[in-house]
């Protein structure tokens, strides 16, 4: 009860503003240190100076890096993003399968049958099949 009367309503939204801005900064650390290491542009001399830069000024350092490869982030970011698209992709393709040996047999015959594969290409994705 003591916390509840000394505390004014304008202290509890200053406190939760603090807060919120920690979170901000902390989460923006973040992303410029995992910028900072998915980058293939730098080189390991690069990065080191980067992260000492980052680390001994906070702020300044931080905001320098976002000023000087603020939109190589968003183009990592967007790779990334790509990158991970593709992957679940191939990953769906991959679990929801082709479908039955009988269902790719007949795929092929009607290929032949249409005359877009001949027999010897015929012949030789039956076998991979079977």
């Amino acid at each position: 009860m003591v916390l509840a009367t000394s505390w004014g309503v304008g202290e509890v939204v200053l406190t939760f503003l603090w807060f919120m801005l920690l979170f901000i900064w902390i989460w923006l650390m973040i992303s410029v240190f995992i910028d900072i290491f998915r980058s293939d542009d730098m080189g390991g001399l690069h990065k080191a100076i980067w992260l000492l830069a980052i680390l001994l000024f906070n702020l300044l350092g931080v905001l320098i890096y976002l000023i000087v490869r603020g939109d190589k982030m968003r183009v990592h970011s967007m790779n990334a993003a790509k990158q991970q698209e593709e992957a679940m992709q191939a990953y769906i393709r991959q679990a929801a399968g082709s479908g039955s040996a009988a269902d790719e047999l007949h795929r092929l015959a009607d290929l032949k049958d249409r005359g877009v594969i001949d027999e010897a290409e015929f012949q030789k994705l039956k076998s991979q099949i079977i």
